[in-house]
């Protein structure tokens, strides 16, 4: 079965544009990474100056996000009604793991292949050694996600696969400490990661995914959450006072901060439940009316 077909062999576009897409940022990367290279004495890429930084920065970035579109599959599976996203779950989480491994080969590259090192690195400094845990979690994950392997592990397959939301955890943090003063895009997927979360915890509370009010508070609640965790991230790494973080929130004139974000996508997946859940209530009413005028 190829990454664009579904089971029985037939093209499934869903999927087609799932794995191209996947396949973007790192065709983008390279692209960036060879234009104008070399172009003489000190030139640099369309990266910078440092484009093996940024190269590492970019499949991190990427690994995270695609980590966090596979955790998405779920929640919209049931607020959207769309049961084919299922297909592309997979491919999502294995275009994070690639990422992610990316990221640790371009980090050794960086090191100039100097293997004692890099390791030394990733045991010493506190935020290397998240990283490196959470990929090691996406590795057992990525491994156990053949057809093969769920059958064999059985209902062990999803005690181990729960991990994926410690994973989630340890690669938030790992972007946070590695962002150090500028710590925007880390509070929007930390943001984002506890959107999800509270989407579970929702269901695993047996609250209906496709009530408005439902989902309209589980979006406030995750904005309110990115704020808070974003003024104490600042008050306990800068020192930065949380009351100026929480009023930075109120200004729109510099920039729109993350928690707003999280609500907006929050709020968009409500109205996305709501006009679902409409549908859902006219299909039989006009199977009835249709019965009666029979």
């Amino acid at each position: 079965m190829t990454p664009w077909t579904d089971r029985a062999g037939n093209l499934s576009p869903l999927k087609a544009v799932a794995f191209a897409g996947t396949l973007v940022p790192a065709l983008l990367l390279a692209y960036y990474a060879v234009k104008g290279f070399p172009q003489g004495a000190g030139a640099s890429t369309l990266l910078g100056p440092r484009p093996f930084t940024a190269a590492i920065h970019e499949t991190g970035d990427w690994a995270i996000r695609f980590l966090l579109m596979s955790l998405a599959v779920t929640p919209l599976r049931r607020i959207g009604q769309w049961p084919k996203l299922i297909l592309i779950r997979r491919m999502l989480g294995i275009a994070a793991l690639a990422y992610a491994l990316g990221h640790l080969v371009l980090y050794f590259f960086d090191q100039n292949w100097d293997v004692v090192r890099a390791v030394s690195e990733i045991a010493l400094r506190i935020y290397l050694t998240i990283g490196f845990v959470a990929l090691l979690g996406l590795v057992a994950l990525g491994a156990t996600s053949t057809d093969a392997a769920i059958k064999k592990l059985g209902r062990n397959w999803n005690r181990l696969h729960k991990i994926v939301y410690g994973i989630g955890i340890l690669a938030a943090l790992h972007f946070f400490m590695q962002s150090k003063a500028d710590v925007y895009e880390p509070t929007l997927m930390a943001g984002f990661f506890m959107l999800l979360m509270f989407y579970r915890l929702a269901h695993w509370r047996g609250l209906s995914l496709m009530s408005p009010l439902v989902l309209i508070a589980i979006a406030v609640a995750a904005a309110l959450s990115t704020v808070v965790v974003e003024a104490a991230w600042y008050g306990l790494a800068t020192g930065v006072p949380p009351s100026r973080v929480l009023w930075a929130n109120l200004q729109f004139s510099y920039t729109i901060r993350p928690g707003w974000w999280v609500l907006a996508t929050g709020l968009g997946v409500a109205a996305l439940g709501f006009v679902r859940s409409m549908g859902k209530a006219e299909a039989p009413r006009g199977r009835r009316a249709a019965r009666a005028a029979a």
